[in-house]
């Protein structure tokens, strides 16, 4: 009797080890949802940043330009009515 009870308080600890071995699986799940949830949301605000950076960047494109343009024809004009070539 004394090696069955043994053998019962054994896989007792057993079954104990394991229970909290899943309970610590289950908070480092936890935590590695956490910390995914938190990356998903920074990459979210990254997107959004960039997108927000290429439409600052097209409406200026859309405005300098030309205006680099007309001022470099006025300067050409300027350039001819003074006569400096």
């Amino acid at each position: 009797m004394g090696e069955r009870e043994d053998t019962v308080s054994l896989l007792k600890r057993i079954e104990e080890n394991q229970r909290k071995a899943m309970e610590l699986q289950q908070q480092q799940l936890a935590l590695a949802q956490a910390q995914l949830d938190r990356t998903n949301q920074t990459i979210q605000e990254s997107i959004q940043l960039q997108r927000t950076a290429v439409e600052r960047q097209s409406l200026v494109t859309k405005i300098v330009l030309p205006l680099i343009a007309v001022l470099v024809v006025l300067l050409g004009y300027l350039l001819i009515r003074w006569r400096v070539f």
